[in-house]
């Protein structure tokens, strides 16, 4: 998926992300930084990061977990069973 086609897909930005988790948690847990994913939901590494503490609280079909912190927040996301 392009970048150009994820940012202009018309859904919200805490739709994208929650979309682009969910996929890449299907398999099982996922643990990342958000400048490492930010390219490819296209938002900016601060956009995702206030974005996975809404979800952290509001997302029902994944869990968020802030993980750890060195030199960046490591999340951990998972879906829910």
């Amino acid at each position: 998926m392009s970048t150009t086609q994820t940012v202009d897909d018309g859904r919200s930005k805490e739709e994208r992300l929650r979309s682009y988790l969910k996929q890449k948690a299907a398999d099982g847990e996922m643990y990342f930084k958000s400048k490492f994913i930010a390219e490819e939901v296209g938002l900016s590494p601060k956009e995702i990061g206030a974005l996975m503490v809404k979800l952290k609280d509001s997302a029902t079909d994944i869990e968020v977990e802030k993980w750890s912190y060195t030199s960046a927040t490591t999340w951990r996301v998972e879906s829910a069973t």
